[in-house]
């Protein structure tokens, strides 16, 4: 798989490693004040919600019950506590069929949990806090799972979690026939793509995934076009930048490509970014090409964006490859 985007059989195998997070979203409708870029809540006030939506979520979460839907061989492995949160994030998984065995259960910690404010605008604010996921880390890392399978997705990692990067990267390198899509954290891109174990895990990227604030500040550069061509030459065979509204733009060692923004009413867009690698990541493992990876992200995406809770319109494989035959969109190759 290293060497290209063949053909692979249908259940291939993935891992996607990262964080848990029970979602409570707060759909506010027009109770919230957005005014320069804040949310402003009166002190004292009493706002309506007009709707509430729990849901399990984090990268991890998101992306292998994505995969489960797209019909690939789903494990997750990251951290979870041990009370009713976590309870419920590993019966979501298991019910979407991913294999949770990889997953390690922290007694007497509580799960990662988020509040959600949704606003009018499909933006949202997000109250966190990290519980259980500050105990993913070599240690809670399961590397036999990892070299029994075919593909490995990397999500955010916390400050915590580097640890596991190291082991990682030597896994990759004495399996070269893994696969492995990397979505860079905040440390990632604070350490910058010089970083000792960024270098390293560039060197076995095959996908990587980055906004275009993240791409600006992992490679220093001041455009989409200049930090693609500096990821690419430092390792990762394939890059993708999204830029919201703007859309995606991605590039191989030949060349770059653009993919539109779909028309769709953006009602939450949390794990949009999520659902991008989960559709292109999926696309480029079936053996298509990276122009027909952008549009797979882009229309799960779309999916995701278009209701509330991060998983709630991830695609299925039917409905994704109905959707890639009937779209009119086509990527534009720009150089």
């Amino acid at each position: 798989m290293k060497e290209g985007n063949k053909q692979v059989h249908k259940n291939i195998r993935i891992v996607s490693i990262g964080g848990a997070t029970y979602d409570l979203f707060l759909y506010m409708g027009d109770g919230l004040v957005e005014q320069g870029g804040e949310v402003r809540l009166a002190v004292g006030g009493k706002i309506p919600v007009k709707q509430l939506v729990e849901s399990s979520g984090g990268g991890a979460c998101n992306t292998s019950v994505g995969f489960a839907r797209l019909g690939l061989d789903a494990a997750f492995c990251g951290v979870v506590g041990s009370d009713q949160w976590g309870e419920k994030m590993l019966k979501t998984l298991q019910n979407e069929g991913v294999d949770t065995s990889s997953a390690t259960i922290v007694e007497n910690e509580t799960s990662s949990f988020s509040i959600i404010l949704s606003l009018l605008s499909g933006d949202r604010t997000i109250l966190y806090t990290p519980g259980a996921n500050e105990h993913l880390d070599h240690a809670t890392l399961d590397l036999e799972k990892i070299k029994k399978t075919d593909a490995v997705y990397l999500n955010h990692l916390s400050e915590n979690s580097c640890s596991l990067q190291d082991d990682i990267v030597a896994t990759l390198v004495n399996h070269p026939d893994i696969w492995l899509s990397w979505n860079p954290g905040g440390p990632q891109i604070k350490n910058g793509i010089r970083g000792r174990d960024e270098a390293a895990l560039l060197q076995v990227t095959n996908l990587l995934l980055l906004n275009l604030e993240e791409a600006l500040a992992f490679t220093g550069e001041k455009n989409s076009m200049a930090a693609i061509d500096i990821l690419l030459q430092a390792g990762a065979r394939n890059v993708c930048v999204t830029d919201a509204e703007k859309g995606v733009t991605g590039g191989t060692g030949e060349h770059v490509f653009h993919y539109p923004v779909l028309p769709v009413k953006v009602v939450e867009t949390t794990g949009a970014g999520d659902a991008f690698g989960v559709g292109s990541t999926w696309a480029l493992l079936s053996g298509l090409q990276l122009p027909e990876a952008l549009m797979a992200g882009t229309l799960n995406s779309a999916g995701v964006i278009g209701a509330i809770g991060a998983q709630t319109g991830l695609l299925n494989e039917n409905q994704i490859r109905k959707k890639m035959l009937a779209n009119p969109l086509k990527p534009e190759l720009i150089r």
